[in-house]
């Protein structure tokens, strides 16, 4: 069991470092190109949005798998 908590820890801080990494990257290269983002309809953060979506989903998982593996060494 402890194998598996070691895991999602690490799978846990994997998706918060590639969200981190990837909106500094968005961020970036809307200060460094803005007349691309100029021309889009959407907001040049939907897709920061669109990631940390899927980043707390991902880490929802992670910590209900934790929760199911705590209750059942205690159990």
């Amino acid at each position: 069991m402890k194998k598996w908590n070691v895991f999602l820890n690490t799978l846990m801080v994997a998706l918060v470092g590639a969200f981190l990494g990837n909106s500094a990257y968005v961020v970036w290269d809307f200060y460094a190109h803005p007349e691309q983002y100029a021309a889009q309809s959407a907001p040049w953060y939907t897709s920061i949005l669109f990631y940390g979506v899927f980043t707390l989903v991902g880490l929802l998982i992670c910590l209900v798998i934790k929760a199911v593996i705590k209750r059942k060494r205690g159990a």
